[in-house]
């Protein structure tokens, strides 16, 4: 059946089954969230994904602790708070989604609709090919800025369900240059990254599934690497192996056998934290997740009670408001990734409605030194190219960059004819987020032609790994800096923060992500370092009270 007479044929079925009718009472008009606008299939999606169009729970008016965001240092603030006894009430603006071993939850990242993207029309990837779908609220936001995007979780579970399961510690002397002192690596070291990798039980690719067609991509990579006197290290991977096994064996619709990962993996490869954290934290019977909930500005109440405000929307996931309100809490945690909380602390800040928010708020964000990579394949091995990321190589040649066996998301044999990599470069540059009064926006200002150093470096870097590939006469293809998946800082610990993120000028506000990750966490992706200095920091919050 041709898309015309799916999508026809779905509004049909949804009308059978009751399900055209949306949260907006008869005879009135909805009301949309800013620009968004609702999807000519959200009938389709009615159809396809039923579970995220289930009434949404409302959290009660006042809350002793608030979580906003749900992606790791979220949902490791929302467990610990929890386990310590405290009531938590978990926000976030994206769906739940669930998991299916033959449904196509997500979108499929080689043939996105609105479901892999949050409330956007057009996505040009760093293959430079722009994509059109519906608007709707997917699960990967892109935000454009000035000389660079950045990709972020919309959804429960945060940047676990859009990213690429890599969990790496970095060199404690990369550490060190990027914290400054501030953290002690060794105490990262010997107990908080050990903690994170008990819960999130991240390991390298094991050999069966290395040998697969789905990973002739790593096997080559890997080949080409050692040609150029590279050593390749295997990578630790958040995936959950024996579904990959099932993929390739034919017991589940294949998702990550086939570069499925950035716009999510539908049936539960990629052990998000929904498996794990946040699962844990409702277990307790003290934390609670509100889906379709989008924090819009923070505020304390005048006075001695001393409460922390709350303004937010809640939306369907078409983006139709389906109400507005403001919660109070005792305590706020800050964990709405890089961009989210620097944005409700900058906006706070300017606005006065935390005027004590001192001048490091919104300062020191980074990209992590992000660039795609790609090279041609020197080999006849074909297969798809499966989306965990089996290996590594580092150079400090020069200033130190590490480039990662990546992938190009694809459901036939040739889709392996490009080698991808993923490059990060330990690099200095900084931008800052400044709030526009005319305008209510927050925006990220980066530095003019900023990624040209760091885009350098880790050209020179791919071409010293392709060197096998120039022999036989293929050229390198290049390298993309304009985006990032790994935004950093904004709220900068010990800056921002005191040393344990808590907001100085202000008593029980709290930054629990991202946003106080000094713009780097040094070659290496930032998962596995924001969960550990979560769970370090948030343990100090807890046994001191405060």
């Amino acid at each position: 059946m041709d898309r015309r007479g799916f999508v026809k044929g779905v509004g049909l079925a949804a009308a059978m089954l009751g399900l055209a009718g949306g949260a907006t009472a008869a005879g009135t008009s909805p009301v949309w969230a800013d620009d968004y606008r609702p999807s000519p299939n959200s009938l389709m999606y009615r159809v396809l994904v039923p579970e995220i169009f289930a009434p949404l729970p409302d959290p009660a008016d006042h809350v002793p602790a608030i979580v906003i965001g749900s992606g790791f240092g979220a949902s490791i603030a929302a467990l610990r708070l929890a386990q310590s006894g405290t009531e938590v009430a978990v926000l976030e603006r994206g769906s739940r989604w669930p998991n299916d071993p033959w449904r196509n939850i997500f979108a499929v990242d080689t043939v996105p609709d609105g479901r892999g993207f949050w409330h956007r029309t057009t996505f040009t990837g760093v293959n430079r090919v722009p994509m059109s779908f519906d608007l709707f609220g997917g699960v990967l936001d892109v935000s454009n800025y000035p000389g660079i995007d950045v990709w972020r979780g919309a959804c429960v579970g945060g940047g676990s369900v859009v990213f690429t399961g890599v969990m790496i510690e970095p060199e404690q002397r990369f550490f060190d240059h990027v914290f400054g002192g501030v953290v002690d690596y060794r105490e990262m070291h010997d107990v908080y990254y050990p903690r994170v990798r008990e819960t999130l039980r991240p390991s390298p690719i094991p050999d069966d599934i290395y040998r697969s067609f789905a990973f002739a991509h790593a096997r080559a990579w890997d080949d080409q690497v050692r040609a150029a006197g590279f050593i390749p290290q295997r990578i630790d991977g958040m995936w959950n192996w024996n579904i990959i096994r099932d993929e390739l064996a034919g017991r589940s619709k294949p998702s990550a056998t086939v570069g499925c990962s950035n716009l999510g993996n539908s049936n539960g490869a990629k052990f998000d934290l929904n498996q794990n954290y946040l699962r844990y934290a409702e277990a307790t019977g003290r934390a609670r997740i509100y889906p379709g909930h989008r924090v819009d500005a923070i505020a304390k109440e005048p006075g001695a009670s001393g409460r922390y405000t709350v303004a937010l929307t809640k939306l369907a996931p078409t983006g139709e408001v389906l109400r507005t309100r403001t919660l109070t809490c005792d305590k706020l945690f800050l964990g709405a990734g890089s961009i989210g909380t620097s944005e409700l602390l900058v906006r706070a800040r300017d606005t006065g409605a935390l005027p004590n928010l001192n001048e490091h708020i919104g300062e020191g964000w980074g990209s992590n030194g992000d660039v795609g990579m790609a090279r041609p394949l020197s080999s006849l091995d074909l297969g798809t190219q499966g989306a965990p990321s089996a290996s590594r190589i580092l150079d400090e040649a020069g200033t130190p960059v590490s480039l990662e066996n990546w992938f190009i998301p694809g459901v036939t044999p040739f889709d392996i004819g490009t080698l991808a990599s993923l490059a990060l470069v330990l690099d200095d540059t900084r931008g800052r987020f400044v709030y526009d009064p005319t305008t209510g926006r927050v925006d990220l200002q980066w530095p003019d032609n900023g990624a040209a150093g760091y885009l350098a470096r880790a050209l020179e870097v791919n071409a010293k790994a392709a060197c096998h590939c120039q022999t036989i006469g293929l050229p390198v293809i290049g390298g993309d800096a304009s985006f990032t998946a790994h935004p950093l800082g904004g709220a900068v610990i010990g800056r921002a923060t005191d040393g344990y993120g808590r907001v100085r000028g202000y008593r029980g506000l709290y930054v629990v992500d991202g946003a106080a990750v000094p713009g780097s966490t040094g070659t290496v992706n930032p998962a596995l370092t924001i969960s550990a200095l979560a769970e370090r920091n948030i343990e100090q919050i807890i046994s001191s009270g405060e």
